[in-house]
């Protein structure tokens, strides 16, 4: 994924202390388009500025099925996430987040070495430390008891329901 930073051009740069920047070129659904956006600035801001237009989530996708990480992996790029990366089963996955340190891990339920509970379980256990855990499962959540509750994932989405804008929610 390139740089998602683009340069703001004051529409008033003389009064006000709210400033409107038009930013051009910006990768995906906008690119080439302008659109508008509120940013403050304070008196001594030069004229051009280079602000952090959207903010770029970085996903680990885990799932043992390969159509449904490529399926998810373009869901979620097209809707602006970083897929920094992918793994097919409990024990890759904790290595792959050693080594990548994702915002949010997608986890599966049903892995072939361990289940994504466990896996959940081992990242949550840090205090917060670790990546936002969502599992997803092609079941209903009603379908595993508590133990959703109690694995320490944030939460819990059903793969037909998957979609950036549950995913951004929970990283709110």
């Amino acid at each position: 994924m390139g740089d998602r930073r683009a340069v703001g051009v004051w529409r008033d740069p003389l009064d006000a202390t709210d400033r409107q920047a038009c930013l051009l070129g910006l990768p995906g659904s906008h690119a080439g388009h302008p659109f508008m956006v509120w940013i403050a600035v304070f008196p001594a801001v030069h004229r051009f500025a280079t602000i952090d237009a959207t903010m770029t989530y970085r996903i680990l996708i885990v799932d043992d099925h390969p159509s449904f990480r490529a399926t998810a992996r373009t869901l979620l790029v097209a809707d602006g996430f970083e897929v920094v990366g992918e793994a097919a089963d409990g024990r890759s996955a904790l290595e792959a987040v050693k080594r990548l340190q994702p915002d949010l891990v997608l986890l599966d339920v049903q892995l072939p070495d361990m289940d994504g509970f466990a896996v959940a379980n081992e990242l949550c256990r840090k205090n917060g430390i670790g990546p936002k855990v969502v599992l997803t499962s092609s079941h209903d959540e009603s379908d595993f008891g508590p133990i959703v509750a109690r694995c320490g994932a944030a939460a819990f989405v059903p793969k037909g329901e998957l979609s950036g804008a549950a995913l951004r929610a929970v990283l709110r």
